[in-house]
C-alpha cells in the first residue's frame, strides 16, 4: 500500500521550483495558479531569498502549488492514502479528489493572509522539542504557559506561544531534552491563531466539496475523512489545532503502508516516517530528476491496473480504530439514505458513528461485528439504486 505526503511550512528552499519549470505545460500552470492565489509563483518558486518565502503569506500558497505541480507528473491514480502536514493537508485534499488545484490554493492563499495577519497581533513563536519523555514534554510545556503545536512523533514536538515564555523555556529545557528556537512568524495550530480561522471558515463556507476518492488522513486525530464537508470543517479547525502527525503515522502503520512517495519540497516527512515506521520503502521527490524513481514506486505499491482501489466512492470507510458494530437491523441488499448511520466503532473514546456518505443499496459488508479496524479501512460497500 502506497501513501502520498504533501509537507508543510518550513521545508521550502529559495528557487527549489526552477527545474519543474523546464517540463512542458508547467510554467503555464503555474502562472495560472498565481492568478488564483494572487501572488506571482513563478518568482517565488524560482528568483525570490529566503526571507521573502519565509513570509506565511507567500510561504503556504508556494507550498501548495509545488506539491500540485509534481503531484500532476505522476500516475496518482494508483495511488490508496494522502496525507499533509499543515498546510500540507491543502494539497493532499486536491489529490485526494475532495477539490480543485484551484481551490486547494485559494483556501491556501487566505490561510496564508489570515495567519500573517494573526501573528502580527501580539509577538509569538514556536521552538522544537527533541528527545525526552514524550507525556513529560507536553506536561513541561503547559506549565510553561504554552501549546503543544506540533505533535510529530520519533521524539519531535514543537512548542508555540509568547515570545518570553518561550525564551524562558528553552533556558530551562524539560529533562533529557534539547530545544531549538524556530525562525517562524508566530504561535501557528494554537488559540493565537483564532482570527484567522474565523476567516478562513467563512471563505470554507462557500466551496462544495466532493467525497474524498482516496483514504485521507486528518491532522487532527490521525483517522481517515470520508465526507467533503467534514473534511472543510477539519481543515478550518487545524488552523487553532494541534497537528498530529505522530497519529497520522500510526495509521499509516495501522494500514499496512508498505511505501510512501513524498512530493516538494521533500525531506522532512520521510525523515519523520524513517524514524517511526519500520521497513516502509521511501521515496522524495525534489526535481524533476526524481519521477522516474517515483513512478517506480508506485508501479509496484500502488493499486495494480484493473484492481479496485481501497477506497472508493461507494465505500464506506472507517474514520477511527476501534472494533466495528454494525447496525443490527440492515442486512445487505438493503436501501441506505444519505447520512443513514449504518453502525458505530468502538473506541476507548466511546462509540463513532459510521454514516453513509450518499444513498445506495448495502451490497456487501467487508467488516463485521466486533471486527477490529483501522481508520481508513474499507466497512461496506454500496451499490446503486434498486
Amino acid at each position: 500500500m502506497l501513501a502520498v505526503l504533501a509537507p508543510g511550512q518550513g521545508s521550502q528552499k529559495p528557487g527549489f521550483l526552477a527545474p519543474w519549470l523546464a517540463l512542458p505545460g508547467t510554467e503555464p500552470r503555474l502562472r495560472w495558479w498565481s492568478a488564483v492565489a494572487g501572488l506571482d509563483l513563478v518568482h517565488l518558486g524560482t528568483d525570490a531569498g529566503a526571507d521573502e518565502i519565509k513570509d506565511t503569506a507567500r510561504t503556504q500558497p508556494l507550498l501548495t502549488a509545488a506539491a500540485l505541480l509534481a503531484a500532476e507528473q505522476l500516475p496518482l491514480y494508483d495511488v490508496q492514502v494522502v496525507a499533509g502536514h499543515s498546510v500540507g493537508e491543502l494539497g493532499a485534499a486536491a489529490i485526494a479528489g475532495a477539490f480543485t488545484a484551484e481551490t486547494a490554493l485559494t483556501l491556501a492563499a487566505v490561510r496564508g493572509k489570515e495567519m500573517a495577519a494573526a501573528c502580527a497581533l501580539e509577538p509569538t513563536s514556536m521552538a522544537a522539542v527533541l528527545g525526552g519523555d514524550e507525556a513529560m514534554v507536553i506536561d513541561a510545556i503547559a506549565a510553561a504557559g504554552l501549546y503543544p503545536a506540533n505533535r510529530n512523533g520519533a521524539g519531535q514536538t514543537v512548542a508555540a506561544g509568547g515570545v518570553e515564555q518561550l525564551r524562558t523555556f528553552t533556558a530551562e529545557p524539560p529533562a533529557r531534552t534539547r530545544v531549538v528556537m524556530l525562525q517562524v512568524a508566530g504561535a501557528f495550530h494554537t488559540p493565537y491563531m483564532a482570527t484567522a480561522e474565523k476567516a478562513l471558515g467563512t471563505v470554507a463556507a462557500g466551496i462544495t466539496p466532493t467525497e474524498p476518492a482516496r483514504i485521507l488522513l486528518s491532522n487532527l486525530d490521525g483517522s481517515a475523512v470520508g465526507h467533503g464537508r467534514e473534511l472543510l470543517q477539519r481543515l478550518v479547525r487545524q488552523i487553532t489545532a494541534p497537528v498530529r502527525w505522530d497519529l497520522c503515522m500510526q495509521t499509516l502503520t495501522d494500514l499496512g503502508v508498505t511505501a510512501v512517495l513524498e512530493l516538494p519540497p521533500a525531506g522532512t516527512l520521510a525523515g519523520l516516517v524513517k524514524r517511526a515506521i519500520r521497513g516502509v520503502e521511501i521515496v522524495t521527490v525534489n526535481t524533476p530528476e526524481d519521477l522516474p524513481a517515483a513512478r517506480d514506486l508506485i508501479a509496484r505499491h500502488g493499486v495494480a491496473v484493473g484492481a479496485e482501489p481501497t477506497m472508493q466512492f461507494r465505500v464506506v470507510v472507517s474514520t477511527a480504530a476501534g472494533n466495528f458494530q454494525p447496525a443490527a437491523e440492515l442486512a445487505e441488499g438493503a436501501e441506505i439514505s444519505a447520512g443513514q448511520l449504518i453502525g458505530h466503532v468502538a473506541t476507548r473514546q466511546g462509540p463513532v458513528e459510521v454514516t453513509a456518505p450518499e444513498a445506495g443499496v448495502l451490497t456487501e459488508w467487508l467488516a463485521h461485528h466486533d471486527d477490529p479496524v483501522a481508520p481508513g479501512q474499507p466497512l461496506a460497500r454500496m451499490g446503486g439504486h434498486l
